[in-house]
């Protein structure tokens, strides 16, 4: 059950990687300022640095402060991490741009919910990651509105020559936003196996090894550096006509929003915020030019998430229980 657990876990933190490469490089890849297989392999460096540049305050979030010790075993853990992958898959595979964190998070909670009773819910901590989740998308909206204003100001009087400026700029938005993505989103993977690791006493307190974050940042690392074609079209060319003047402005306010929420402890969906600040961007040219549609699409599978994942959870549990029994 140990092994299994970590080996479902980096399963996990692998399916992040390659479902958020999508919210990584869709705009680099549209504006066409890099190759896709190039945004790729920059994104899979920044995505396994970001792990051990901004700290673990969202693995402890994920790992502690979300369930009391009675409602964690690893039979919960494993139900989670097995509802959390097939919801990844599903929303891969109708190419829907998902939140990973509202999967892990309602996967964790449905499991133990059905194991112990709503008691065991720890309700701070469950405010501090309702908060993010919910507050991060509008910050997202709001920074890439302002950004694209502000740069729209400061080159009105520029030729079109500034474009190939925009682009050399997006190499450097586009890595910082994959530094900010692997910091964040790398972590619930190492809050989960150091948790599994701390419920079979291998470790005294909940601290993560170095191991673990090692190879967390390479699952992530490796599922981002494959990609995922699907969302990318979505989040690249559905939403709206993509330049690279929004490109820079997005992935810069995205990534601004994602670092203060990993230096903070709030885990977040990277999915969601990069969105709403390519939505963000496309409003301060036009709200015409937005496809707002698409916007209501992921906004339904966003909310959808959590109750999906909570379900789908309880019944692995059920039947982890009936297969060990």
């Amino acid at each position: 059950m140990l092994i299994l657990c970590i080996i479902l876990a980096l399963s996990f933190d692998f399916l992040n990687g390659f479902n958020d490469s999508a919210a990584l490089v869709a705009t680099v890849v549209s504006s066409r300022a890099l190759s896709p297989r190039v945004a790729l392999r920059l994104a899979a460096l920044g995505e396994f640095l970001g792990p051990f540049l901004f700290g673990v305050a969202v693995a402890k979030t994920i790992g502690s402060d979300l369930l009391t010790s009675q409602g964690l075993t690893l039979t919960v853990i494993l139900a989670s991490l097995l509802s959390a992958i097939i919801w990844n898959l599903v929303t891969w595979y109708f190419g829907i741009p998902s939140s990973s964190s509202h999967a892990l998070v309602g996967g964790l909670i449905g499991s133990a919910v059905l194991a112990s009773g709503i008691s065991v819910v720890k309700w701070a901590g469950i405010t501090k990651i309702a908060v993010a989740l919910m507050i991060s998308p509008p910050l997202g909206l709001l920074a890439g509105y302002l950004l694209t204003k502000l740069v729209y100001l400061l080159s009105r009087r520029a030729t079109p020559r500034v474009n190939s400026l925009f682009r050399g700029l997006q190499v450097f938005t586009s890595f910082g936003l994959a530094l900010t993505h692997g910091a964040n989103d790398a972590q619930k993977t190492m809050g989960v196996i150091t948790l599994v690791l701390l419920l079979e006493g291998i470790i005294p307190t909940f601290r993560v090894p170095l191991w673990v974050i090692m190879a967390s940042a390479t699952s992530i690392a490796l599922g981002t550096s494959i990609g995922g074609w699907r969302q990318i079209k979505t989040l690249g060319g559905r939403i709206f006509r993509v330049r690279p003047v929004h490109g820079v402005a997005s992935q810069l306010g995205s990534a601004v929003v994602i670092a203060g929420a990993a230096l903070l402890g709030g885990p977040v969906s990277t999915t969601q915020v990069v969105s709403s600040s390519v939505l963000g961007a496309g409003a301060a040219e036009r709200l015409s030019k937005v496809r707002w549609h698409v916007g209501q699409e992921m906004l339904t599978a966003w909310l959808l998430t959590i109750p999906a994942t909570m379900g789908i959870s309880a019944l692995f549990y059920v039947l982890i229980n009936w297969i060990v029994a």
